[in-house]
């Protein structure tokens, strides 16, 4: 860490805890955001300071406060402490556990578990903001154009999929989810499996979740059965066709933030590289035969 970072995480904890008690460190993680790890006598805690430019994502703060308190609320998301304005800051409690490997959480016994945490957020109360992958697709493209960015050539032909998807999809009723479920966003507690990072939540598509699990840990069809089984009971027709479209809309979705990104963010990260392999994963998605017979016949 740069000494003017050091500095700039040090002013943010005494600008929520001023009276000099508090001893921090950083969380590793995310991309986007920082995290830090407060311990103070009356408790640990995880200070969350919002990343520059994070409204061209199409995140609410006060969307992600909510979801989070929702996610709480049913034993999944860690318990909110504070908010912090006007940055927009979280502060939550600190879960004690390790985060699983993507190999961990392949196995099934974690599919299980992972499916549980989906199944409690999914039948949840109903949260603030609204996920249809498509239109996050859409925003992300008109942000990114009037930021100075060229498409990528495989944007056009995805955004026919993916329009084609979306009328497939259309009569799901919306649930509460999670949408960003990356390996990191998981903290296995002992006792139960834990999500964090719930900026992007919003009423969707309980598929784009399964999805969005099954692609990020790179489940087979096997795994990405045995996961469809534990959430609903039976791996079903219909259930399995849902899942190998909406494998392709998170990946779109992906590329396109990282398209984003590459106007809007600072950050010494190559988006151009993630997206380019995300547009590459989805293309090879769209020539699996379950996924082509999906789009067919769903």
């Amino acid at each position: 860490m740069t000494d003017d970072r050091a500095i700039r995480m040090g002013e943010a904890v005494a600008r929520v805890w001023p009276d000099g008690a508090s001893q921090w460190e950083v969380l590793g993680g995310g991309i986007t955001n920082h995290n830090l790890k407060v311990t103070r006598r009356d408790g640990v805690f995880v200070l969350r300071i919002a990343g520059k430019n994070t409204e061209a994502l199409g995140i609410d703060r006060r969307f992600e406060l909510e979801a989070t308190r929702a996610a709480a609320s049913v034993g999944v998301g860690p318990e909110v402490v504070r908010f912090i304005e006007p940055e927009g800051w979280l502060v939550t409690g600190f879960i004690d556990g390790s985060t699983p490997s993507p190999e961990l959480l392949r196995e099934p016994a974690q599919l299980v578990r992972v499916a549980s945490a989906l199944r409690a957020v999914h039948e949840g109360s109903p949260i603030p903001g609204r996920f249809h992958a498509l239109e996050v697709v859409e925003s992300y493209r008109d942000t990114a154009l009037t930021r100075g960015a060229t498409l990528p050539g495989a944007f056009a032909s995805a955004h026919d999929t993916a329009r084609r998807i979306a009328r497939l999809r259309a009569r799901q009723e919306p649930r509460p989810c999670h949408n960003d479920l990356l390996t990191a966003n998981f903290i296995d507690s002992g006792d139960r499996l834990r999500i964090v990072d719930w900026e992007y939540a919003g009423m969707g598509d309980p598929y784009f979740d399964l999805a969005n699990f099954a692609i990020n840990h790179e489940l087979d069809a096997d795994g990405r059965a045995q996961l469809l089984a534990a959430y609903l009971g039976q791996a079903t027709e219909e259930g399995m066709a849902a899942l190998e479209l909406m494998r392709f809309m998170s990946d779109f979705r992906e590329a396109m933030w990282a398209v984003v990104q590459g106007v809007v963010s600072d950050l010494n990260f190559d988006f151009a590289a993630y997206a380019s392999r995300h547009f590459q994963r989805l293309e090879h998605t769209a020539q699996e035969p379950g996924f082509q017979a999906a789009l067919r016949e769903s």
